[in-house]
């Protein structure tokens, strides 16, 4: 029987072969330290960490979080907004204390993500279950059909950012600095802690918290979105989780600011900081999709036969334009 294969290279190899995907053992123990010993930082934080180390872990894990939900996947990955250069560098810095790698990398695979949702090729796992999104597809390197489709992923917009290129040069120095040193060395030096207390609840136990949140920008339409199959009937869950098509919209018009990576729209942490950053001055041209504009885009491919999201992005440009430039200070009005 005749092997099927696919161009890999000067060398032909099999299909397996191309999508196969082999684990990254030492990102392998590296979780397993982090879910481990970062459980144990929950017990040293509860007994023995002062509130000046609990407050600052605090502070540092919401800066890691807005650097992951703000910086790399509104503002990088789909460009919901425009930043200023001292915003897109906090941003940058914040990203950098996540520790999931540099701004280029993630976007990166997140733009091949959305390309290839529920499809094979997705890196993270999306037509599986929760855990392959969550926690598998981060363990194991990329197949080399991956790596192919991951060239052909358009980074130019990236690119001609020096601000990740810059990240992306020295991104193991500014790991250290910033995601070692930065967090223990402060309990340690300023606080008054034993280094294994700095070290348990200042990296251990915020690594675990931002890792795993960070994590769920790929994996959150499996806990949050309402599949075609879902029927409120079959569950009296429905009374205590809500439920909305929200993830799916997500991955059917991305460009949208107001994009909740936890199930909400409009109303989470990082939607209300893209507006502080906007009256500020910092942050400009925020881009939203008007209910209205939606339903006016449906009424036109139905009319036209055209593609649906094709019509609605056509729409949603109209409606951006009729905007004013300060919409997301009346949001209700606009949308």
């Amino acid at each position: 029987m005749a092997t099927k294969t696919a161009k890999g290279g000067t060398n032909d190899v099999t299909e397996a072969e191309f999508k196969k995907r082999e684990a990254v053992w030492p990102l392998v123990l590296f979780y397993i330290h982090v879910y481990v010993l970062g459980v144990t930082g929950v017990y040293i934080a509860c007994t023995a960490a002062s509130w000046s180390t609990i407050f600052f872990t605090a502070l540092l894990t919401l800066l890691g979080m807005l650097g992951v939900t703000v910086g790399v996947h509104r503002l990088w990955a789909h460009r919901t907004f425009t930043a200023t250069a001292p915003l897109r560098l906090f941003l940058m810095l914040c990203q950098t204390m996540a520790g999931q790698g540099s701004i280029y990398s993630r976007v990166q695979a997140h733009r091949l993500h959305h390309a290839k949702f529920k499809q094979d090729e997705d890196p993270y796992y999306s037509k599986l279950g929760f855990l392959h999104a969550q926690l598998h597809g981060n363990l194991l390197r990329y197949s080399p059909q991956q790596e192919r489709l991951l060239q052909e992923i358009d980074m130019s917009d990236i690119e001609s950012d020096p601000i990740v290129m810059f990240q992306k040069r020295f991104y193991v120095i500014m790991y250290i600095v910033l995601n070692v040193l930065l967090p223990m060395n402060t309990p340690f030096q300023y606080f008054g802690q034993t280094f294994g207390v700095a070290m348990f609840v200042g990296f251990w136990l915020r690594s675990l918290i931002v890792l795993s949140v960070g994590d769920l920008v790929n994996s959150a339409h499996f806990v949050w979105g309402t599949h075609k199959d879902f029927k409120p009937t079959d569950s009296n869950s429905i009374f205590f989780i809500t439920k909305t098509f929200w993830p799916q919209f997500h991955y059917l018009l991305p460009k949208d600011y107001q994009s909740g990576e936890f199930g909400n729209y409009g109303k989470d942490t990082g939607t209300t900081m893209i507006r502080v950053f906007a009256a500020l001055n910092m942050a400009s041209d925020l881009r939203t999709i008007p209910s209205v504009a939606v339903r006016q885009g449906m009424t036109v491919a139905v009319e036209t036969k055209r593609p649906i999201v094709e019509c609605v992005e056509e729409q949603v440009a109209l409606a951006q334009k009729r905007m004013p430039e300060d919409h997301f200070l009346n949001r209700e009005k606009f949308m």
